[in-house]
């Protein structure tokens, strides 16, 4: 994967996390009153006029998976909410749920697979939305090396971003289709996953998303066989969900649920205005990672019918979902202890 598209690694979270939880607390944050005060999670001391401020840390820089956030803040859903929304890059990828965790920012990007090993480890965190529904992790072999099922995988060398759940992916699927999976071989490629596949250094890739490094290995030339590890036995998971703690959720729970609904609103505008949310996002870009517009055009069409909900609220989360994730984390080793699902997910708009 390029270094500008950096992701979550869904590791367990270590005990630094839970260590520092209570020196992360000190920060200050203020309020729309202006007035200091501890942790962005506290509620807001204000008369009902005052809009709530929420701080929302992104998973990573300002992509199409983010439209619906920036069409909720322009078309002002968060204003008719009495929100004042402050959207924040992170400086490491790694960094939201920790924030989140710590009362640092009240809600965060993260991953479904991420809040389960989280809340494995006792860490306070909750999924109250799922952003987009479906796994964009896929497997990725080049069209030209005839590599054009997992099966044939057996024997090969795969470059990974060192992330187990990734490396299990691999082998689920290729065991699924009928290979030897203790005959593979991984090699840590970081996120470099683009130029792994474009040089050769490896014969397959894991860890690179379908929206995203297979969009611009076609574009530089490059096109690919993609095998979907929920073709093979994975289970389907939520690749985005919307994350706050449990300290938060309890203190800020209306703003939580107005924060939902404003999203879904921009998720609407998004869906019937592409070419405006699309110019919009480009405006939003950062100097630092900017964008290609016409990968991000693509990517906003593939992630639209993903962030669907169909008959049910945007952001609705199916308890069984949830239940098949942590049961297969908990077969596979992924996780050491149970994780209650009542606890690591509600939907605060049904």
């Amino acid at each position: 994967m390029k270094p500008t598209w950096k992701r979550l690694s869904n590791i367990l979270l270590t005990s630094t996390l839970a260590l520092g939880l209570t020196a992360c607390g000190a920060g200050t944050s203020t309020t729309s009153t202006g007035t200091p005060e501890q942790g962005s999670a506290a509620e807001p001391a204000a008369s009902s006029q005052t809009p709530t401020e929420l701080t929302v840390a992104l998973d990573w820089y300002p992509n199409a998976v983010h439209s619906f956030l920036y069409a909720a803040e322009e078309q002002g859903y968060f204003k008719e909410e009495n929100l004042k929304v402050n959207l924040q890059m992170p400086s490491d990828a790694n960094d939201p749920l920790k924030m989140v965790a710590a009362g640092q920012v009240d809600l965060a990007i993260s991953y479904q697979t991420t809040m389960v090993q989280a809340r494995s480890e006792s860490v306070p965190v909750v999924s109250i939305a799922a952003l987009v529904r479906e796994p964009l992790n896929i497997i990725m072999t080049r069209e030209d090396s005839g590599l054009t099922s997992p099966k044939q995988l057996e024997g090969k060398n795969i470059g990974y971003p060192s992330v187990p759940i990734d490396e299990q992916k691999v082998r689920e699927v290729v065991k699924a289709d009928g290979g030897d999976a203790g005959k593979l071989t991984f090699t840590d490629i970081g996120f470099d996953i683009v130029p792994a596949l474009t040089g050769k250094k490896v014969d397959a890739v894991v860890g690179g998303y379908i929206n995203h490094e297979k969009l611009i290995l076609e574009k530089n030339g490059i096109p690919v066989n993609v095998f979907k590890p929920s073709d093979f036995g994975v289970p389907n998971y939520y690749e985005l969900v919307l994350a706050t703690s449990d300290a938060t959720l309890e203190k800020k729970k209306d703003a939580l649920q107005a924060f939902v609904r404003a999203a879904a609103k921009g998720q609407d505008y998004v869906e019937q205005n592409k070419e405006a949310a699309l110019k919009s996002l480009l405006d939003k870009q950062s100097s630092e990672f900017p964008l290609e517009a016409d990968i991000e055009k693509q990517s906003l069409d593939i992630l639209i019918p993903l962030m669907d909900a169909g008959d049910k609220a945007f952001g609705y989360q199916k308890k069984e979902d949830w239940e098949q994730l942590i049961k297969w984390m908990k077969e596979k080793q992924l996780i050491g202890k149970d994780v209650v699902v009542d606890e690591v997910m509600k939907n605060v708009v049904e």
